[in-house]
């Protein structure tokens, strides 16, 4: 199956790009989606969370409190490497699963912290939803209602904007533009389509 890598720094644009390509009849997963599942109460995962990080990351009916967890490993290198060595394969391992059962000509892999963890070799293509960095701050601002030094500080704590675009195969500009974000998208899907033909016929044995 051809598989490509959607990414993008936060408020960027992904969902909405993923969306675009969904209408168009290209199977999704959203790695946060999964993420959220994978820690579920009753999971390894949380778990394992809860032995690693405490009670205190855990809301009263059991489930984890998101926001306690972000605060432990928000300025805390080591701690955010421990909580990755604790969900990154379990998420891995379910995108895997889906993979292997999703129909479609292709498939979109929506994962935002790609240029963070790695995981390039396992896409055909890398897709990075990028827009100016300013725009992100504002998006960032009226969507959490932050001000714009913590809106600077959440963009800190993930890949650059270069960093992104070191990996990328193909790139979305999404600067607010509906139309032209439909149009970039029409454009991708005609090379996707067109890319995983390739890709199947060069895999059929002789």
């Amino acid at each position: 199956m051809f598989r490509i890598a959607l990414t993008g720094g936060i408020a960027s644009g992904k969902s909405a790009v993923a969306t675009l390509f969904e209408a168009r009849g290209v199977p999704v997963v959203d790695s946060d989606v999964i993420a959220r599942e994978i820690v579920a109460p009753g999971t390894p995962a949380l778990d394992a969370i809860r032995v690693r990080f405490g009670d205190a990351v855990l809301l009263p009916d059991g489930s984890l409190d998101r926001r306690a967890l972000r605060e432990q490993v928000f300025a805390d290198p080591a701690a955010r490497r421990d909580l990755e060595a604790i969900t990154h394969p379990a998420i891995r391992e379910r995108m895997q699963a889906w993979s292997r059962t999703a129909a479609g000509p292709y498939q979109i892999h929506m994962i935002p912290l790609l240029a963070e963890g790695g995981g390039r070799r396992d896409f055909n293509r890398v897709l990075v939803v990028d827009c100016p960095e300013e725009l992100q701050i504002q998006r960032v601002m009226q969507r959490d209602g932050v001000d714009a030094n913590s809106a600077r500080n959440v963009l800190a704590a993930q890949a650059s904007r270069a960093e992104r675009l070191a990996i990328a195969d193909d790139v979305i500009v999404n600067d607010g533009d509906r139309d032209k974000l439909s149009q970039d998208v029409d454009a991708l899907h005609r090379r996707y389509l067109q890319l995983s033909v390739y890709a199947a016929k060069a895999a059929r044995p002789e």
